[in-house]
């Protein structure tokens, strides 16, 4: 199960932790803290990530409310504004008695909040508090997508299984979730045999307070909801929802979401016709992992397939390792790009494991996959379960192959050198090795090989601090697991941002 990202703090959750004895004096009370950052720099915004707690003392302001006497709160603020920063925290006594009265009048204006951290709390206990209830908070949410995990696998063993698993995902997200038709000419339970009766909505309570949560629906709905669970959203959300099923039908995007008022909308492709409608009223950072889970699990149980494979989804989505749940195999993983039915490829492959995408089809079969009419396969080598990650790539180099020579099927070979140089096989390799770098981390690493790790050189090429560089060339190093004093880790690193889409590669003297 992929880790859901670190949820950020409440503002609010720091100022009322009464060992620091934060006080809040202008701005928004309320904001979400991704970081602490402490500075005395006049201008801090080229360090900064966005989202974080700035801590000062203000001595880059120590003249700011004197006639000509340097920075004026007020540009610092909305520069702090235009970097993102998500609260300013002032620390009163070390260079000033009190808060500046301008620094004040700036937050309030540009909606930027600002705390005062008292003498007796040092920055360091503001920064341990924010990591300390990060950690809390990610654990929180790591326990509680474990368990709704767990609950929908449960749920898809019972003898209802798609309304139990609807009801589970429903009550985990706390909102509704439903089947709808991505043909909207089509009835609901016309793709594939009824997989059982629809929970029936839940009433509306009585009294002039109405229902909680989403509107309950008073009539008939432009959208049938089919079978569904949790509080009936009203006609315009379930429209909304008929909408995005509709963008996610055989051939499109797997998933889809839109906003809807304070409602967060998705829609999932399920194949078959039918697609895993959500409504709910927030979104925490695992509910996307919440909601995949549910989707496989729906996808299965809608097809009706064979017993083993669903007795191997189940035991795989309880930790399972990839071979006590699948078997040894061998196992085949394809590419595909067509302008067929996914589900039709799957049922020639014998196999209900596939992944549609908005640029083709993933599946993962056990038997040796042939040509198939009006699709073009990249076929990995025979793999074990525990080297499906690497049969995957394979499948995608080999895709490739085979569209540019243009027939119905390739194989995967060991490529070689030549191979490697190939351009389209180079371009996948230097995407794969790049892939966590944000465009900024890549420019910042190219300019900074290409002037042979001189900080001054590649921070003259990017038009940024030396310190800069050396920050995001620290974040890169970490983020690719590398060690860049290794000549051969920065060869690999060069050869790959020579291949990747980029912009042009700074200049070499």
């Amino acid at each position: 199960m992929e880790a859901p990202p670190t949820p950020p703090v409440a503002l609010g959750r720091l100022l009322a932790d009464h060992e620091l004895g934060l006080r809040h004096l202008a701005g928004p009370a309320e904001g979400e803290v991704h970081g602490v950052h402490a500075s005395e720099m006049a201008d801090p915004s080229p360090y900064l990530l966005g989202g974080e707690l700035l801590l000062t003392a203000g001595a880059g302001l120590a003249g700011a409310d004197r006639e000509g006497g340097g920075t004026d709160a007020g540009e610092y603020v909305s520069r702090l504004v235009r970097a993102g920063t998500a609260a300013l925290g002032f620390g009163v006594t070390p260079v000033h008695e009190t808060v500046p009265r301008s620094l004040v009048e700036a937050c309030a204006r540009h909606g930027l909040p600002l705390v005062e951290v008292p003498p007796g709390t040092p920055f360091t206990a503001v920064g341990r508090s924010v990591w300390r209830l990060m950690a809390r908070a990610r654990t929180a949410e790591l326990r509680r997508v474990t368990e709704a995990q767990q609950s929908l696998a449960a749920a898809a063993a019972r003898p209802d299984p798609v309304p139990a698993v609807l009801r589970r995902l429903a009550a985990a997200l706390g909102g509704w979730a439903g089947l709808l038709p991505t043909d909207p000419a089509r009835p609901p339970g016309a793709a594939a045999p009824d997989p059982g009766p629809a929970p029936a909505a839940p009433a509306a309570p009585s009294g002039p307070s109405g229902p909680s949560g989403p509107s309950a629906l008073p009539g008939p709905a432009p959208a049938d909801p089919g079978v569904h669970a949790g509080p009936l959203p009203g006609p315009e959300v379930l429209a909304a929802l008929a909408a995005l099923a509709r963008r996610v039908a055989p051939g499109s995007a797997a998933t889809a979401t839109a906003a809807h008022g304070e409602l967060h909308l998705a829609a999932h492709a399920l194949g078959d016709g039918r697609a895993l409608a959500l409504a709910t009223p927030s979104r925490a950072p695992g509910d996307h992992t919440v909601a995949s889970v549910a989707a496989v699990l729906l996808t299965l149980l809608t097809r009706r397939p064979a017993g083993a494979q669903a007795a191997a989804l189940t035991r795989l989505l309880l930790g399972a390792a990839p071979g006590e749940a699948v078997g040894p195999g061998p196992w085949y993983a394809v590419h595909a790009r067509g302008s067929g039915d996914p589900q039709a490829l799957a049922a020639a492959l014998g196999t209900v494991l596939l992944d549609p995408r908005e640029d083709g089809v993933r599946l993962l079969t056990d038997r040796d996959p042939a040509p198939q009419p009006g699709w073009r396969l990249g076929v990995s080598a025979a793999a074990a379960p525990d080297a499906l990650p690497g049969a995957d790539a394979q499948a995608g180099r080999a895709l490739e192959r085979a569209e540019a020579a243009r027939t119905p099927m390739a194989r995967h070979t060991d490529p070689g050198f030549a191979g490697l140089v190939g351009e389209a096989e180079a371009r996948a390799h230097a995407e794969a090795l790049l892939g966590p770098l944000s465009p900024v981390l890549r420019d910042t690493l190219r300019a900074w090989l290409a002037h042979h790790g001189s900080w001054d050189r590649a921070a003259a090429a990017l038009g940024v601090h030396r310190n800069t560089v050396r920050q995001r060339v620290a974040r890169a190093a970490g983020l690719l697991g590398t060690d860049l004093d290794d000549p051969d880790t920065r060869m690999e690193l060069w050869f790959a941002l020579r291949r990747s889409a980029a912009p042009p590669e700074a200049p070499s003297g």
